[in-house]
């Protein structure tokens, strides 16, 4: 009896443990979501979408980090928002982190404090020093921050062509680096997408 009462214990464990497994692999949010493939093209609409973006950012941080290797030392750079030049609304700072997590990945650069996050940067400076409230000897010392030698910007652009069944969405997205000292552009490149859909 005891057994069979053990024997009956062990397959109950080892169903949930695989039914666990099974679940874990494709988990469900109620009845009718499922997470899916981040990598995968998606096909929704013609507008700029998720597949446009990863595209646009592996192109132009391989891109980058081959023209970093030219330098004896890791460049220091700041990056720009990307203007958006196109009739419909894209979220260009996703672009511009995805290029920057991956060239921080790839260890080919660094990067100085950008515009947008300035002011967080000199809010905690003000914070450590004036407030009384840290050991001095602890303290992040205000006027020890790099400049960065260089600074990438660019933006995206868009071209609508439609027809009476079909629409067809051209982009480009444009980058450069400049050289702040001397004001000389280091590096360019652009990547192109074309969208066709028919009605």
């Amino acid at each position: 009896m005891m057994h069979t009462t053990a024997r009956y214990a062990g397959l109950t464990l080892i169903s949930a443990l695989l039914f666990g497994c099974a679940q874990t692999g494709t988990p469900t949010v109620g009845n009718n979501v499922q997470y899916g493939d981040a990598k995968a093209v998606e096909q929704v609409t013609n507008e700029f979408g998720s597949t446009d973006l990863q595209t646009i950012a592996e192109s132009m941080a391989r891109s980058l980090g081959q023209s970093a290797a030219g330098y004896k030392s890791k460049p220091l750079v700041t990056i720009a928002d990307v203007k958006n030049k196109t009739s419909e609304y894209i979220d260009t700072r996703s672009i511009t982190d995805s290029i920057r997590v991956q060239l921080l990945k790839g260890g080919t650069m660094r990067f100085a404090t950008d515009i947008v996050g300035m002011q967080n940067q000199t809010d905690e400076l003000t914070r450590q020093n004036n407030t009384g409230l840290y050991k001095k000897s602890a303290t992040a010392k205000v006027g020890k921050m790099e400049g960065a030698q260089f600074r990438i910007e660019g933006n995206i652009t868009s071209i609508v062509k439609r027809s009476s069944n079909t629409t067809d969405v051209y982009y480009k997205f444009s980058l450069i680096m400049t050289n702040i000292e001397s004001g000389t552009i280091e590096w360019a490149d652009e990547k192109e997408i074309r969208k066709t859909s028919k009605r």
